[in-house]
């Protein structure tokens, strides 16, 4: 009995051992949040993302995707940062990256400072386009500039692409569009369009030449596009000006150009992927180089491209860099962003 006894207790500190040796992520699952209703381009994102992440990290945890619309992103986010755990359980898994712009302007709903989140990645970098519906006289920018009655823009909230990126032409070009706020989400604008209540929209290309109803818009003509931006024209939309041959077409100055700047620099942010303030180094390292691992995984890029989605990762270290950069403006940047918004 005593031999017996000895012996389990030689035993013990290889117990101990292994337990202390067994991945955190093992046994546990990670929520992913999405700050859109189902079905949207953020939410297919994340959900792909979702189901390869896991088995690069680990311990290979689960993964529960949790849709969490409201406030064009905000609730989101705002949940993100002050009620979530830093335990590297749960991450935003795509978000419109535009929102540093509530910050920036200091609207009172923002309970979040975008510089401190910890960034993890994103699969793709996100320039818009605007279209509009063909059956309207708003055939050009031009058009737009010389209406009585500005065509009228369907937007979810008042810092998405849907929103300013129609102030932003008012602002650089003299183009008026009236926007019309508080859908739930882009498939409930594009309902709206269809009615025929409003005319036009704001988005990345990448949704645009990604999923339905776009593919049968364009095979039925039913929109048109009217700018995009980027430093160069998409393949996709070799006819359409960007918004900077637009404000060189109609002599921007120096201050609008540098307005556009600071707004058009979500694009360079895609759809993130970050996780709350204070999520230990060694967890985000490891959530960091899973989402690198995904993004070369065979059977994850078989299906992006078989999605037709557009596929440019950016690292966690590079959205990190971009945060802060953008979230550091000087005091007439802020002003000039404050009317461009409404605040």
């Amino acid at each position: 009995m005593n031999r017996l006894f000895f012996a389990a207790l030689l035993l013990l500190p290889w117990s101990f051992d292994a337990h202390a040796q067994a991945p955190f992520y093992q046994g546990k699952t990670i929520r992913v949040i999405v700050g859109t209703p189902p079905g949207n381009l953020y939410d297919l994102w994340a959900r792909l993302i979702a189901a390869h992440m896991g088995k690069h990290i680990p311990g290979n945890p689960d993964f529960i995707v949790q849709n969490m619309p409201g406030a064009g992103h905000v609730v989101a986010a705002n949940h993100l940062y002050s009620v979530a755990k830093p335990d590297g359980l749960t991450l935003i898994g795509s978000i419109i990256p535009s929102l540093y712009l509530n910050q920036l302007v200091g609207r009172k709903e923002i309970q979040f400072d975008w510089a401190k989140f910890t960034w993890i990645g994103a699969p793709a970098r996100g320039e818009s386009q605007m279209y509009m519906r063909a059956d309207t006289p708003y055939k050009t920018i031009e058009d737009v500039r010389t209406a009585k009655e500005p065509p009228k823009c369907g937007a979810t909230g008042v810092t998405g692409p849907d929103s300013f990126l129609p102030k932003l032409l008012q602002d650089t070009v003299g183009a008026m569009f009236a926007i019309v706020t508080g859908y739930p989400g882009g498939a409930d604008i594009d309902l709206g369009v269809e009615r025929g209540e409003i005319q036009c929209r704001a988005f990345t290309i990448e949704a645009f030449f990604g999923r339905e109803p776009y593919h049968s818009w364009r095979k039925k003509g039913f929109v048109r596009h009217l700018f995009q931006t980027g430093e160069k024209r998409d393949a996709r939309l070799p006819d359409t000006p960007t918004v900077a041959e637009l404000m060189d077409q109609y002599k921007t100055p120096e201050a609008g150009r540098r307005l556009a700047k600071v707004l058009l620099a979500a694009g360079s942010m895609g759809r993130p992927m970050f996780g709350p303030p204070g999520v230990p180094a060694d967890r985000l390292k490891i959530l960091r180089d899973a989402f690198a691992r995904t993004m070369t995984d065979p059977q994850f890029v078989e299906e992006v491209k078989k999605r037709n989605y557009e596929f440019d990762p950016v690292s966690g270290e590079g959205l990190d860099r971009i945060a802060k950069e953008i979230t550091c403006q000087p005091p007439e940047i802020i002003e000039r962003l404050k009317k461009v918004l409404g605040n």
